[in-house]
Formats: C-alpha cells, sequence, structure tokens
C-alpha cells in the first residue's frame, strides 16, 4: 500500500506527498520511459539535438490531393476530409465566392492558423499547426538517450533559473524525499542541473535504495517515472515547480524502428524518408519534426546556449593552459638557478662525507666500490677493449679531416669534348663581333663620304654667288 503523509511547508510552497516503499516493490515497470521522451521530443528543452537543415517540399498547385493524402492513417478521417472539402470545394456560398473563399481557406491551412468555414450544416474546420498541410515544417534530429534504465535517471523541468534552482538544491533535494514519503531508505541524488532558454532549469535526479544488509541499488527510470506521473504525486512536483518530468533511458530496438517507421502527425512521409536518409549519424541521431516557428527559435536558443557554454569551458581551458605554461617557465627558471647550488652541494657533501670518515677502515661497501672502479678503469685501458677502438676512431677522423683539406685543394676538370664546344661557340661569338666591326666601319666610311661630298657641294654655291 502507498502510504500518504503530509510534509512542511518549505521554500517551494507546501504540498502533499504520497511515500512508498521500493523493497515491496513499486508495480510493474511500464513504457512510460518511451511514452515521456515521445513527449519531450521537439516540443521542451530535454535530451539533445543535432543540425536541422532539411526544408519542406513546395507542393506544386494541382497536387492538393497527392502526397499529403497519404496522411489519412495518421489523421482521423472524417477532420481530413473536412480539411480538404475546406480546401477544395467549400459550399457556404453557392456560388462563385465559394472558390475564393477555398482560396483564403489554403491560406490559412498553409499558415496553419484559424478556422476553415465550408458548409452550413457543419462546423467549421480548425486549422492547427499539425494541418498536413502547413508549410511551416521541418526536420531536425535529436541525441538518441543512451541511459540505461537500471541508471534511474528522471528529468525533472523546473520554471526556474538555474542560479535559484542551484541555491535551493538542497531544499528540493529535501522536498523530493518528501514527495518519495519521507522513506529512510531511499535517497534523492541530483547527478546534473543545467540552464534552458526561458529561464527554466532541467535537473537530472536518480534515487537510491538501501536495504538492510547494507547493499544499496537505484531505481529503474521506468518505475520512477510511472510513481512520479501519478496524478496525486504529479500536483505535488506542480507545486513545488517541476513543469513536466521525463525517464531518461534509451529506446529499444522495436520501439525505435517503430518511432522510425510512422511518420510524426501533420509531417509528409516523403520529407521523412528523406530525413532518414539524410540522418548524418543513424546510430546516435534520430530525426525529430519541427513544427512552427516556435520549435525553430527554441532549438536556436538552445544552440546558442551550448555555443556559449562551450565557449565557457574552452576559456577554462585556456586559463588553465596559460597558468601551467608560467608554471613551468617558473620551474625551469628555478632549476637553472639551482643547478649551481646542486653541484656546490654535491662538493659540499663529498668533502662531510669524507672527512667524516676519515680515521676509518674501509667499510663493505666501499670495498665494493673501489673494485667496481677498478674494473672500469681497466677496461678502459685494455689495448684491445675500449681504448682501441678510441684510437681507431681518432684516426679515423685524422684521415677524414686530411681528406677534406685534400679535396678544397683540387680544381675542376672539364671534360674535352665539353671544352670543345665551348671554344666553337666562343669562336662563332669572335666572328659575329669581327663582322659587326667591319659593317660599322664601312658605314663610318659611307658617312665621310657623305659628309665630304655635302661639303664640297656647299663651296660650289659660295662660288657662284661670288661671281655673279
Amino acid at each position: 500500500m502507498l502510504a500518504q503523509s503530509s510534509v512542511l511547508g518549505g521554500l517551494f510552497g507546501n504540498t502533499q506527498n504520497k511515500g512508498f516503499g521500493f523493497s515491496s516493490g513499486l508495480g510493474a515497470g511500464t513504457a512510460a520511459g518511451a511514452t515521456g521522451f515521445g513527449t519531450g521530443l521537439g516540443t521542451t528543452g530535454l535530451g539533445g539535438f543535432g543540425g536541422f537543415n532539411i526544408q519542406p517540399t513546395q507542393q506544386q498547385p494541382g497536387s492538393l490531393f497527392g502526397p499529403q493524402a497519404q496522411l489519412q492513417g495518421q489523421a482521423q478521417p472524417t477532420q481530413l476530409y473536412q480539411q480538404v472539402t475546406a480546401l477544395s470545394a467549400p459550399t457556404l456560398l453557392g456560388d462563385e465566392r465559394d472558390s475564393i473563399l477555398a482560396k483564403w481557406n489554403q491560406l490559412q491551412a498553409y499558415w496553419g492558423t484559424g478556422k476553415g468555414y465550408y458548409s452550413n450544416n457543419n462546423q467549421p474546420v480548425d486549422f492547427t499547426q499539425e494541418n498536413p498541410f502547413c508549410r511551416f515544417k521541418a526536420v531536425g534530429y535529436s541525441c538518441v538517450p543512451v541511459s540505461k534504465d537500471e541508471d534511474g535517471f528522471v528529468v525533472l523541468l523546473f520554471n526556474r533559473k538555474e542560479a535559484d534552482v542551484r541555491a535551493l538544491q538542497q531544499q528540493l533535494v529535501e522536498s523530493l524525499h518528501k514527495v518519495l514519503g519521507s522513506n529512510q531508505t531511499l535517497t534523492v541524488n541530483v547527478d546534473v542541473v543545467k540552464a534552458l532558454p526561458n529561464d527554466q532549469t532541467e535537473v537530472i535526479v536518480y534515487v537510491v535504495e538501501r536495504s538492510p544488509n547494507g547493499t544499496s541499488k537505484r531505481i529503474p527510470a521506468t518505475t520512477l517515472f510511472s510513481y512520479l506521473e501519478q496524478p496525486t504525486v504529479k500536483a505535488q512536483l506542480t507545486q513545488i515547480g517541476v513543469l513536466m518530468s521525463v525517464a531518461r533511458t534509451e529506446l529499444s530496438p522495436a520501439q525505435l524502428k517503430q518511432l522510425l517507421q510512422n511518420a510524426p502527425a501533420g509531417v509528409d512521409p516523403i520529407i521523412w524518408e528523406q530525413a532518414k536518409v539524410d540522418n548524418p549519424e543513424p546510430e546516435k541521431l534520430i530525426p525529430v519534426p519541427m513544427v512552427g516557428f516556435k520549435e525553430l527559435l527554441r532549438r536556436l536558443q538552445i544552440q546558442e546556449q551550448m555555443t556559449k557554454q562551450h565557449q565557457t569551458r574552452v576559456d577554462i581551458i585556456s586559463s588553465d593552459i596559460s597558468d601551467l605554461q608560467k608554471n613551468q617557465a617558473t620551474t625551469v627558471a628555478k632549476i637553472v638557478a639551482a643547478s649551481p647550488l646542486c653541484f656546490c652541494s654535491v662538493i659540499l657533501c663529498s668533502s662531510l662525507q669524507i672527512q667524516r670518515k676519515s680515521g676509518y677502515a674501509i667499510q663493505v661497501d666501499e670495498e665494493h666500490l673501489r673494485v667496481q672502479l677498478e674494473t672500469i678503469h681497466s677496461e678502459l685501458n685494455a689495448p684491445t677493449q675500449f681504448k682501441g677502438r678510441l684510437n681507431e676512431l681518432m684516426s679515423q677522423i685524422r684521415m677524414q679531416n686530411h681528406f677534406g683539406a685534400v679535396r678544397s685543394e683540387e680544381r675542376y676538370s672539364v671534360d674535352a669534348d665539353l671544352l670543345r664546344e665551348i671554344k666553337h661557340h666562343l669562336k662563332q661569338q669572335q666572328d659575329g663581333l669581327s663582322h659587326l666591326i667591319s659593317v660599322i666601319k664601312d658605314d663610318l666610311e659611307d658617312i665621310k663620304l657623305v659628309e665630304h661630298g655635302l661639303s664640297d657641294s656647299d663651296s660650289g654655291h659660295m662660288r657662284g654667288g661670288i661671281l655673279s
């Protein structure tokens, strides 16, 4: 039996709560998780979301009874018949004005608002954004929940700001515990507090039950959700500011298949099929309908908010990196400054150790160290060991240096055929220059003759003028 108890009035208001014991069973778990997910899908700020670039296809004139007529199985046949009649053949006035009324009804249906009058004997049909002829529809994508039922996550949506919820988080936990009947074996835990647009806050909670033998387990999400959805308990949650609750559970393959097979009400099946084809990550994202500008604005606000959160996290990481770089530079400077001190400390420790050990007999570990040093020294000085190899390397280095000096003194030699071609080319250049010089000389001689002829002609004219 569920025992009802009263709780003290707190910051969230006076409430009456129903307690229950999970050890005796909360009742059969239902598919409330899937129901809650479907309710929150495309209507609230719960869960992740993806991009949305699919636009509804434009309906061509004369295609009123085209693909849209396939939605008869999704809407009430009578309502769909009334909508089609109001859009195509109203009989309200009985003259040519009915065609104008039909166009007006079509405009209202496209916008998703208003009433469509089509007959004197029937009530007008209401055009909402869910009607199959509304044009302001698109399909976006939301993240598929990955939390399991045994994780026990239930999302509570509060109509309060994030700062207020965080400030009153302890009182919220106490109020939720009273809603659960103040059972001492139950503990309410808050997993995530996240801000949403319109001054709303998402709080993810889970409940842990402790058994008498000391073990503990989480209450399944569907069990907790089904309890919170009871009318009396839901009324108590409403009094503390909870707008709605959703079970954060993953979808089973059958539920996911059913969700994808049937297009939502008012969404063209062709658009829905295209959205499934264009899904960038079918394993992580599922298509969700976006109806109206409010839904588009909500998703835009969520995207802007997530962008701000990511930018804030990037700024925090950048600040941490800057602090780490400063600490690294300070540490390196300290190490550089401490290096001489370390060397002096080693020398000082050696001197102190020598003075402290003076006058004492050689100990066993010192004798072992002396033997090891002598062994290393003998190996280094052995002719056929490291010393011989070092001498060989030194001789090779000297030979390479000598060859390098010799190469630097060498002169380059030119192939005989190439030298012959170079000489032939230079000879042709020389012949060309000689021919050019001879041409220039001939031209100079011609110029001199012309000048001499001109000077003779001028002197003749002068003599003729004097004689006359």
